[in-house]
């Protein structure tokens, strides 16, 4: 639906304001999806990240800092989310030996057969996204990278 119709506005300053509201209104609308996907499951979005970029570095372990580096949601708080999946017994974490301020954590077995669940889920997660070709999908993933710079 056009973004004007959803949020019941018919005026905009301009396009490029246009293009804010109707990335953060997106951003929301995607947002709410994903954690509605995953509630099920027990995690949060912010988890399912964290735990993500763990099974990408699996076996090896990944410090708070990589993870905080690498996470989508800048604004989460690492440490507590590690914290959660530990407690869920997903993660595990260790003093560094190199770094004894450091923490390093590590996915677990559990936690990486709930992401090989989650990925026979794809097809719902992403159905609410086929109303883009791929190539549709492609231009847009372009230009998103090129609003950032």
């Amino acid at each position: 639906m056009e973004i004007g119709k959803e949020i019941k506005q018919t005026k905009f300053k301009n396009e490029h304001q246009k293009m804010l509201i109707n990335i953060l209104f997106t951003s929301g609308w995607l947002g709410a999806k994903h954690n509605f996907n995953l509630k099920p499951f027990g995690i949060s979005a912010q988890q399912f990240n964290i735990l993500r970029i763990l099974r990408g570095q699996h076996p090896k372990p990944a410090t708070v800092n990589i993870l905080i580096d690498r996470m989508l949601d800048k604004n989460s708080n690492a440490s507590r989310l590690v914290e959660k999946l530990r407690i869920k017994k997903l993660v595990e974490r260790a003093v560094c030996p190199e770094d004894r301020r450091a923490v390093n954590v590590v996915i677990t077995k559990k936690g990486l057969d709930l992401l090989d669940e989650l990925d026979k889920m794809d097809n719902t997660f992403l159905k609410d996204l086929k109303n883009l070709s791929e190539k549709e999908a492609a231009t847009l993933n372009l230009l998103l990278d090129k609003l950032r710079g």
